[in-house]
């Protein structure tokens, strides 16, 4: 019998932004589409795993970005220590999804093969691909390879009973989104296959994109592994915080609880 995960979404950073930005081609409505930051906490009664890290103070700084919390302090809101986790499943390399090193001195870091790939090889050559990388985090993912602290996949991947990734790529070649098994069934965590609700449901790319098609198509691939539309997360849109309930009052606008069921 499967384990059954908590899942929750941390808010740990925010940018005020418009329309324009968060498409590819452009939005004729120059209005306000914020974004939030996020990381992820799927958590069992025999595992805990953390989905991303987020971005550091000094890349909050150098972009512009509203750091609300620290990724540690948002996961000890939850009476999760960072410096104790043992697992981190990393999504993807950008900036806002593996800074914090130093906060997760003990995790083994699950990783594509072919983003380790991408972050190290020709594509940085080219700014329009690495403006959104920071260099110390590749280099500390670098030191981590070498001090046998990742783990590495091809493809797709059962991480533990209950948790698996799923390479989508379009974001980046090797984005994946995490499938866990929770109370009201499968949920899957899109991280960037979908930054907004809207990218899935009008079926419009976001900006920063490195194969538009496997974009696309990543879409359909996240609704075949969740068990409804709603049961798929996308990774920064503001509205999963309205959707979901907080697991206590006074989490409300920090944590959302996806292991039940949105919000009508």
């Amino acid at each position: 019998m499967l384990p059954v995960y908590e899942l929750h979404a941390i808010k740990y950073g925010h940018h005020d932004r418009n329309r324009p930005v968060n498409f590819l081609g452009g939005d004729p409505h120059d209005v306000p589409m914020p974004m939030d930051y996020f990381v992820w906490l799927a958590r069992s009664a025999g595992r805990t795993f953390v989905i991303d890290t987020g971005f550091s103070p000094a890349g909050a700084d150098e972009r512009g970005r509203t750091l609300v919390r620290l990724p540690s302090e948002g996961l000890a809101l939850l009476g999760v220590d960072a410096a104790q986790v043992e697992d981190v499943i990393v999504t993807h390399l950008h900036y806002d999804h593996i800074g914090n090193f130093d906060l997760f001195p003990r995790a083994r870091f699950h990783l594509q093969d072919r983003e380790m790939a991408f972050a190290t090889g020709r594509y940085m050559c080219l700014d329009c691909f690495r403006h959104s990388v920071d260099l110390p985090n590749v280099l500390d993912m670098v030191k981590a390879v070498y001090a046998g602290r990742v783990e590495f996949v091809d493809g797709d991947a059962e991480i533990a009973p209950g948790i698996s990734v799923h390479l989508v790529g379009g974001h980046t070649p090797g984005l994946q989104s995490v499938r866990v098994h929770t109370a009201r069934g499968w949920v899957v965590v899109a991280s960037d296959a979908a930054h907004y609700y809207e990218n899935m449901e009008a079926r419009r790319p976001f900006s920063t994109v490195f194969d538009v098609g496997a974009m696309i198509d990543g879409w359909k691939r996240l609704r075949t592994l969740a068990d409804s539309a709603d049961h798929v997360v996308p990774g920064h849109d503001p509205e999963v915080l309205r959707r979901y309930p907080a697991p206590r009052p006074d989490l409300e606008g920090i944590v959302a609880r996806l292991d039940v069921a949105p919000r009508r």
